[in-house]
C-alpha cells in the first residue's frame, strides 16, 4: 500500500517533530545560539543538535561561525524557514484559544492592534472562511477519498 503523496507529510517530515517549531520560534524571537536555544526550548542538547542540523540541511535555518576556537555556530531562518512565520502564528493562535487561559505572548500589529491572524486568498484578498475551498487533487493515481483502483 502506498500513502497518498502529500506536501503536508513532507513539511512535517522537516518541522514536525516537537523541538523543531519551538527552535524556530526561538530564533524568530531573537534567539540565535546554541544554549540559549536550548534553556528556552527545554530540548536535550542531543536532541537539539540533531534538529538543528535537520533544519540547517533541509535549508530552512542557516548557521554561521561566530568563534573560532572552539567553533561556535548561530543560527538563522533563511528565506525557507521566513516562510513557516505565518504557520508558527496560526499554531499560536490555535494553542491561545483552545489551550492557554491568557496567551503567555501576544504580538501587536503595527496597526496598534494585537495580531489576530487569518488565512487570505492572494488572488483576491479576502479572508478564507470554512466550506470556501474546492480540492483538487492532481498526484497521479489519487482522488479525494484515496488511490484509484488502476
Amino acid at each position: 500500500m502506498t500513502a497518498r503523496p502529500c506536501s503536508l507529510a513532507a513539511a512535517l517530515a522537516v518541522v514536525g517533530e516537537k523541538y523543531s517549531p519551538l527552535v524556530l520560534r526561538e530564533i524568530f524571537f531573537g534567539v540565535h545560539r546554541f544554549d540559549a536555544i536550548a534553556r528556552n526550548t527545554g530540548a536535550p542538547r542531543d536532541v537539539l543538535a540533531a534538529r538543528l542540523r535537520r533544519l540547517v540541511d533541509a535549508g530552512v535555518l542557516e548557521k554561521r561561525l561566530y568563534h573560532e576556537r572552539p567553533p561556535r555556530y548561530e543560527y538563522d531562518v533563511t528565506e525557507a524557514g521566513r516562510e513557516l512565520r505565518p504557520v508558527l502564528l496560526m499554531l499560536m493562535r490555535w494553542g491561545d484559544r483552545h489551550l492557554a487561559d491568557v496567551p503567555p505572548t501576544v504580538y501587536q500589529h503595527s496597526c496598534g492592534s494585537d495580531l489576530d491572524p487569518a488565512i487570505m486568498c492572494r488572488s483576491c484578498g479576502e479572508q478564507v472562511h470554512r466550506g470556501e475551498l474546492t480540492q483538487r487533487v492532481q498526484a497521479p493515481g489519487w482522488d479525494a477519498l484515496g488511490q484509484v483502483e488502476a
